[in-house]
């Protein structure tokens, strides 16, 4: 293994994972980043693994979907998950970060890690010799151009968001109160903020978001764009009907208003963005008006009346390949005359793994594969039974015309032999047989352990 190299290209959350992966078991990885030279329209900083969206990686049970991928991956020793876990603050069910810190996590193991040479400058070509493609969905055109000609695949394109963050003092809790859905949650008093409205209050707003100027697409995005079905703009939700938005992201289920000690007809739930509950998010609140109308609009909600906006919402490209078309199980690009031959792996969301945990997954899944080639081992082999190996069977076997990202979820994942009625039930029940079958995996990857040793 002395000999041993590989390129990472992006220094997000898959391309940090697989470098962090590989290195862990003696490869020399030169990992590339292009920010802070060159940010994106996203991105804020230079640190590596920069979560520009929500702060939330989604639930923590093992009965959730996005808890057990999670779990599986904390077993497979996850740079991500490890530094998100650090990194934690109150969100009730769901593992949320200081973004700061988890960033400044991540870039710091990374940076002080013998075996990866950090180069902060952009890759616009795909160099030779092993490589990971984890530039992630905001690619810099040049290098878009070289994956483009390198796959013989055009560019899909989807827009993802930014939630608006609210500074926590600005929130009038004379009006908006604190709870978790159901009572859940680690802080006494709950862990989210929540905005309640009457029914006259929800129509005004749902009216003034139906008026409120948007920000005009670009010329490519009028010609190509298209929403993602699991990040729509709250104002495209609000089309759909009036009601949409009630029983989307602002249902008020599980929830009291004290002030009436009845359920308010709707809810603007904020979540803790920061350790120090200085700022708070507005969940589920991507939107694509102008920053004007939002300042506007969002201050009709009960209680940010006087709020103030650090960050506005923003709506942005993304861009990912066709993965049932181009990749294996194993993320690794498959051969053809057209192609160079050297080892080529895809990772984070331009394979159509989505969401940062789904990103992540990947670049684990690419860095662990990496160190099994240069073994001369056959990639890792995750049955579909976990729910890691139920989104690679996914994104390599979907149907290419219809094919979009996918979050992780029960639905991927093969039946279970005996009928469970009861869907908690059901989930937990996916959730152990998960586990088990990830111990044949478990049991791989140790042995790349102990070879390093």
């Amino acid at each position: 293994m002395a000999n041993s190299e590989l390129t990472v290209i992006g220094g997000g959350l898959a391309g940090s994972e697989a470098a962090w992966q590989a290195a862990e078991r003696g490869v020399q990885v030169t990992l590339y980043e292009m920010r802070p030279a060159r940010l994106t329209p996203a991105h804020l900083t230079g640190q590596l693994a920069e979560l520009v969206c929500s702060n939330s990686l989604g639930a923590r049970s093992i009965d959730r979907a996005m808890g057990l991928l999670k779990e599986e991956m904390r077993r497979l020793g996850s740079l991500i998950i490890s530094c998100a876990d650090m990194a934690a603050i109150p969100a009730g069910g769901a593992l949320a970060v200081d973004r700061d810190a988890f960033s400044q996590a991540v870039t710091a193991r990374i940076e002080q890690h013998p075996n990866i040479e950090l180069r902060r400058e952009e890759i616009t070509g795909i160099p030779a010799g092993p490589v990971i493609v984890a530039s992630g969905p905001l690619t810099s055109d040049a290098l878009a151009q070289a994956i483009a000609a390198l796959t013989g695949q055009g560019y899909l394109h989807f827009f993802d968001a930014m939630a608006p963050i609210v500074v926590a003092e600005s929130i009038d809790m004379a009006i908006a109160f604190r709870a978790s859905r159901y009572g859940r949650g680690e802080q006494e008093q709950g862990d989210y903020i929540n905005c309640p409205m009457s029914e006259e209050e929800y129509s005004q707003f749902v009216d003034a978001l139906l008026l409120a100027e948007l920000t005009p697409l670009r010329g490519f995005e009028r010609a190509e764009g298209r929403f993602f079905e699991a990040c729509l703009p709250i104002e495209v939700l609000a089309a759909r009907g009036r009601d949409a938005l009630a029983f989307g992201p602002l249902r008020p289920v599980g929830l009291t208003d004290p002030r009436t000690g009845q359920r308010p007809f709707a809810v603007v739930q904020l979540r803790q963005d920061n350790q120090a509950a200085t700022l708070y998010n507005m969940v589920g609140f991507q939107t694509n008006m102008r920053w004007g109308e939002q300042e506007r609009v969002l201050r009709m909600i009960p209680g940010l009346e006087r709020s103030e906006f650090v960050r506005y919402g923003q709506m942005h490209r993304n861009t990912f390949v066709s993965s049932p078309q181009l990749l294996d199980d194993g993320l690794r690009l498959q051969s053809s005359p057209s192609r160079p031959p050297n080892p080529i792996w895809m990772a984070g969301q331009s394979t159509g793994t989505e969401g940062y945990v789904g990103s992540a997954m990947g670049g684990l899944v690419a860095g662990l594969n990496a160190v099994r080639f240069w073994r001369a081992l056959p990639p890792l082999a995750f049955p579909p039974t976990t729910m890691v190996g139920a989104l690679l069977h996914y994104i390599s076997h979907a149907n290419a015309e219809e094919f979009q990202p996918m979050k992780a979820n029960f639905g991927l994942m093969p039946p279970l032999a005996c009928r469970v009625r009861r869907k908690r039930d059901r989930y937990q029940a996916y959730a152990r047989r998960a586990l088990t079958d990830l111990q044949p995996v478990l049991d791989a990857v140790a042995a790349l352990d102990f070879c390093c040793q």
